[in-house]
């Protein structure tokens, strides 16, 4: 995470419930949870995001199948407050800070047999049915927590741009996940890893330009987290860590190649991860994937139009271990080419 010069984070297990929403408009308190079984070949993401002031909440849960197809669903359900991550179906409950969390869905997904469909959200909803899903997992942290609220060096709370922030604090932890998936009268048992992130502060989705999220929990004892983040005329900014031995060893440096279709999606990417320790190469190999757009609210549709975020399950490959997790790349989007290629130089 992107630390302003002076400032310190301030890690607190209060923060895992839910906040006094600040008087910005666009506060938002969100959590997300990902979910994958690599032996059975299935994995989830699910996120809520809380805008009390907005009067509701941003739902989205999806789950990738063994067969390639993809369940989806997004909803912006109405809420009342802030009281609890519990809206559309999806809920999030915390059985013990820092440790033990759970995560239900009971609702219906739009079953995909072509994920790239919701480029066109509107279009994807008319033209794929909706089918029953049941989701209950049991998360427990593997990983120490990462992160926190971005405080002033005495402490204090810092001043935020609400038009052009992003989060006033947030934490991320590796996952085991244990419980089951149904979609569509298919069940799955699910046994294997994950990853949750939570963020709360003032948010507007375009105020990112483009970043690379690889969160990725190879098994109780080996996870890493790289994030490179693209800031208008200035250098990249790199954060994450690996956990290996039971600590974090934070990544001092990262870059990340990455091969993508014509459409500009990515198939395959090369992640170099560099700690004080050792240095890390991270093999990905991206399957199912779903892209999704966030619109400016003064689009007039064209260049920097709106904001992209593909979702992609990725077979990551490191050191002679084999896992599934996600990869999760954001760009505002020239003329239909993400800004990161754009400003990133060819391999």
């Amino acid at each position: 995470m992107y630390m302003p010069p002076g400032s310190t984070l301030r890690l607190d297990p209060r923060d895992e419930y839910t906040h006094v929403p600040e008087e910005a408009s666009n506060y938002n308190e969100s959590m997300y949870f990902n979910a994958f079984d690599t032996a059975r070949g299935v994995g989830a993401w699910m996120r809520l995001g809380n805008r009390p002031h907005e009067g509701h909440a941003e739902m989205t849960c999806c789950v990738y199948l063994p067969d390639g197809r993809v369940g989806f669903m997004h909803a912006r359900p109405k809420i009342d407050g802030n009281e609890a991550m519990d809206a559309g179906g999806l809920r999030f409950e915390v059985v013990e800070p820092f440790r033990r969390l759970r995560a239900t869905y009971e609702g219906e997904l739009l079953l995909m047999d072509d994920p790239h469909a919701m480029a066109d959200p509107g279009s994807a909803f008319k033209r794929y049915p909706r089918r029953p899903a049941s989701i209950a997992l049991d998360f427990e942290g593997v990983s120490p927590m990462h992160g926190g609220e971005i405080v002033a060096a005495d402490g204090s709370r810092l001043a935020l741009d609400p038009a052009h922030a992003v989060y006033r604090g947030h934490t991320e932890q590796s996952m085991a996940v244990r419980g089951h998936i149904t979609v569509d009268g298919q069940h799955f048992e699910i046994d294997g890893t994950g990853y949750r992130d939570k963020s709360w502060g003032p948010r507007h989705w375009h105020s990112f330009y483009w970043y690379k999220w690889l969160p990725v929990t190879f098994d109780r004892e080996f996870a890493v987290l790289l994030s490179v983040k693209g800031r208008k005329g200035q250098a990249n900014h790199v954060s994450g860590n690996v956990l290996r031995n039971g600590r974090h060893e934070p990544v001092i440096d990262g870059r990340i190649v990455t091969e993508y279709d014509e459409l500009y999606y990515p198939r395959s990417f090369t992640a170099h991860v560099r700690t004080a320790e050792r240095s890390y190469t991270l093999q990905g190999k991206v399957g199912a994937l779903v892209p999704l757009r966030h619109r400016r609210p003064d689009a007039a549709g064209g260049g920097n139009s709106y904001t992209r975020i593909t979702e992609g399950i990725t077979e990551y490959r490191c050191e002679g271990r084999r896992v599934l997790g996600m990869s999760e790349y954001c760009d505002a989007m020239v003329d239909g080419t993400p800004v990161s290629v754009l400003e990133e130089p060819a391999p």
